[in-house]
């Protein structure tokens, strides 16, 4: 089962360029979870094929959204946060909005795990948005990963903003205590591994030149000066199953490129 993770930084914009069907031939993904489609449902026009689609849009048109597309009909598709998480957790709006209303965390449920798709918030240039996802968005996200681990392990990916070590972008040391190398967010993510979740490109890629996103600016891509901020991680239970994991930097139409897993289940 090849399963991939792409923030397409405008689902539209992607199939616009004609870069979306030569990915799906290319790549035969039997499951895609997307990040940042910015679109609403009716609003995308996308060679479905044999996928059965779900979108989670935000309320603010053309902005964030999650969606799935799936080759095997999940057992059943939840969008959002359960309430009790919100609350627990104060999930709540900030200055920028409420996040519940971004269309940011989808969970399909198949046959033997649990799929995430994630968009976490962006600290923001002047780290506006730290606190929201310091003291709310991870762990609320962490506690509902772990909730849904109770019944079957899970798989989560997607875009979750944060470059976890200094292998993890071109250049840690000007960017430290920037958004997305925060200790703030870093130690977010230290959080699931300490929690059994497992960076499965890790178990295959070791050190620095493995990233997903670039800037568009003094051609960073061409020169591969990037940071690691799209992830697949998985419950310990599922790690003999991870045969591959792996970054699509040649796949082109966003800033950010694909990422995927090969199970065998």
């Amino acid at each position: 089962m090849k399963i991939y993770s792409w923030n397409v930084n405008g689902i539209r914009a992607v199939n616009k360029k004609g870069l979306w069907d030569p990915f799906i031939v290319s790549e035969q993904p039997d499951i895609i979870c997307l990040q940042e489609i910015k679109a609403k449902p009716e609003q995308i026009d996308i060679t479905l094929g044999e996928y059965r689609a779900f979108w989670f849009s935000a309320v603010k048109p053309g902005y964030s959204g999650t969606a799935i597309l799936s080759k095997i009909a999940p057992l059943q598709v939840v969008n959002g946060f359960p309430q009790h998480i919100l609350d627990e957790y104060k999930v709540s709006g900030d200055i920028y909005g409420s996040p519940n209303e971004e269309g940011r965390v989808m969970a399909a449920e198949f046959e033997k795990f649990w799929l995430i798709t994630v968009y976490t918030p962006n600290a923001k240039d002047d780290l506006s948005r730290i606190a929201l996802r310091h003291q709310n968005w991870d762990p609320a996200f962490l506690a509902y990963c772990q909730e849904l681990e109770t019944t079957k392990p899970v798989v989560f990916c997607g875009d979750l903003n944060v470059a976890h070590t200094e292998d993890d972008l071109a250049n840690p040391k000007p960017n430290r205590g920037k958004k997305g190398f925060t200790d703030e967010e870093r130690s977010g993510f230290q959080a699931f591994v300490d929690a059994g979740f497992v960076d499965t490109l890790r178990m295959f890629k070791q050190g620095n030149g493995h990233y997903s996103w670039w800037s568009h600016f003094a051609k960073a891509r061409d020169r591969n000066v990037g940071w690691r901020i799209d992830y697949f991680m998985a419950s310990t239970a599922l790690k003999p199953n991870v045969i591959d994991a792996a970054i699509h930097a040649n796949i082109f139409g966003s800033d950010h490129c694909p990422v995927s897993i090969t199970l065998t289940l």
